[in-house]
């Protein structure tokens, strides 16, 4: 099992959730996940978990409770006169997916954010999970990543690393220090990136190209 957390909003984590789940699946790994909280999104519309269908060929998807306002989700609930998702619930709606090979839980916006009465935090060390922390490449990312992984570390949850959500084709001066920066000020390896753009790809093309995203070594440890 794998939990994936960002270091904030709309870094990429619903992608690399999907490559994730793409690179198990080239491995002949069945693939379940998980998105207990969905924000922004109306009943019968798409929502994270479609995309990551869609790009990954994942038929075993689990949202637990979408609210229309694009707001945290326990704030969106209260506005929404939703009841908060709960700690257990979620663990046991996790827990419902261990006969999978691989189970991916995707948190919303980043690691101390709400999704019901708890937070990633919470779930990971309820369900004894590793976290991948997905950053940005540019500007803000040390200090943003640093948070994270303290955090992280503070809790005794393990970090599974980094991964770049969104890698740019013309990478600037800040971007391509922070590859060599991040292990220093987080203490955690960058295991993998994935280019910018990467979702705009045919689903073939996406799967085909997704295992070179993420280091070997890395990709031998947790998805072998």
């Amino acid at each position: 099992m794998l939990i994936v957390t960002g270091t904030s909003t709309d870094v990429g984590k619903t992608v690399v959730t999907a490559a994730l789940a793409a690179l198990a699946r080239s491995r002949g790994r069945s693939v379940a996940v998980c998105k207990p909280a969905q924000t922004g999104v109306r009943p019968g519309e798409d929502g994270d978990l479609s995309e990551i269908a869609r790009l990954a060929g994942v038929t075993r998807t689990l949202e637990l409770a979408r609210y229309p306002d694009p707001l945290a989700p326990d704030t969106a609930a209260r506005r929404a006169g939703q009841p908060l998702l709960t700690l257990g619930e979620t663990v046991r709606a996790v827990d419902s997916l261990a006969d999978a090979d691989l189970t991916l839980v995707e948190g919303a916006g980043g690691l101390l954010v709400r999704l019901g009465d708890f937070t990633v935090v919470e779930l990971a060390q309820k369900l004894a999970a590793p976290v991948l922390v997905v950053a940005a490449a540019g500007l803000g990312t040390l200090n943003h990543s640093a948070l994270t992984t303290r955090a992280l570390a503070a809790a005794g949850i393990p970090c599974a690393g980094l991964v770049i959500g969104s890698w740019p084709a013309a990478p600037d001066l800040a971007a391509e220090c922070n590859l060599a920066d991040l292990p220093e000020v987080t203490g955690a390896e960058v295991v993998g990136a994935v280019p910018e753009g990467a979702a705009r790809r045919h689903p073939d093309a996406f799967a085909e190209a997704a295992p070179g995203w993420f280091r070997p070594e890395w990709r031998e440890r947790y998805l072998s």
